[in-house]
């Protein structure tokens, strides 16, 4: 048992060391500073394993791409592979047609499908032909969603703009809007997604900015207002709410402004001699 344990370690150790062929930073001179190079990995899926070392291909790169070459590596890819792009040659004439329910699992799972446009602009007839055919299943079986345009262009002369692209997409049955989308937001999450699941807690938590560390003269004044006895909360609300009394009380015009507001009955009783006072005064005018 211990020396299968040792084999099995040693096979281990064994295994070359996954490296970015890229080259970081990029060889290019007077590049802008805020141009971002991202890093993608294309792997090509021609059998059914599934541990395939796709996690230590995803530390090394920004993004990692899959491109299923038959229907079982196409469910695959769709179920149980943890990948952030599903790409697809639809050069090729495809003996398996796709379906919206392995689709949608993709999809729902964070899951992008690529559509590169070059080798239908660049290529010879039957490839264009093969590439408009499989693009248009592709976008009926997901029903525009959860869809990318690339070029995948060798040469710049391949390169198209992202409004011709739209445009193409359209002629293949996808709408201007979802093209749109395809163009930009899409991407852009696709990117955002990979980033998170690679530098956040479990792909769920990232700590964005954590905050700055107080100076030590900010802690000290912390530490001794600490040591002060604070007043309590309702005693503070209570003193607070007298002094409003207070300085909302009018002075009235021959008497003394008093601190403290009068009571019901000091009330009752002013009233009732000033009654009393006007009716006297009343009687001593008939009299007289």
């Amino acid at each position: 048992m211990f020396e299968a344990h040792e084999k099995m370690k040693l096979e281990a150790d064994a295994k070359p060391f996954i490296k970015c062929a890229i080259p970081d930073p990029l060889p290019y001179k007077d590049l802008p500073a805020g141009l971002k190079v991202l890093r993608r990995c294309t792997l090509v899926l021609t059998e059914s394993y599934q541990n395939a070392r796709l996690a230590e291909l995803s530390r090394n790169y920004d993004v990692l791409a899959v491109r299923p070459i038959d229907e079982r590596t196409l469910q695959l890819a769709c179920s149980s592979l943890d990948c952030d792009i599903i790409s697809l040659d639809l050069t090729q004439r495809l003996p398996y047609w796709f379906k919206f329910k392995p689709l949608s699992e993709a999809i729902k799972s964070g899951k992008r499908f690529e559509i590169s446009y070059a080798q239908g602009v660049m290529g010879d007839s039957g490839m264009r032909r093969s590439l408009i055919s499989n693009a248009t299943q592709l976008i009926r079986a997901s029903r525009g969603r959860g869809l990318i345009i690339s070029s995948e262009a060798k040469a710049a002369v391949a390169c198209r703009g992202p409004w011709d692209a739209i445009n193409l997409a359209a002629v293949w049955g996808l709408g201007q809007e979802r093209g749109y989308e395809a163009m930009s937001k899409e991407c852009r999450s696709v990117v955002v997604a990979a980033q998170l699941k690679r530098s956040s807690y479990r792909g769920v938590i990232d700590v964005v900015y954590g905050g700055e560390k107080p100076s030590p003269s900010e802690k000290e004044e912390t530490g001794k207002g600490k040591g002060k006895q604070q007043p309590v909360n309702g005693q503070k609300r209570k003193a607070a709410a007298l002094k409003a009394d207070e300085d909302s009380i009018p002075a009235v015009a021959g008497a003394e402004n008093t601190s403290q507001p009068l009571s019901k009955r000091q009330t009752k009783r002013q009233a009732k001699a000033a009654k009393l006072k006007a009716i006297s005064g009343q009687q001593d005018g008939q009299k007289g």
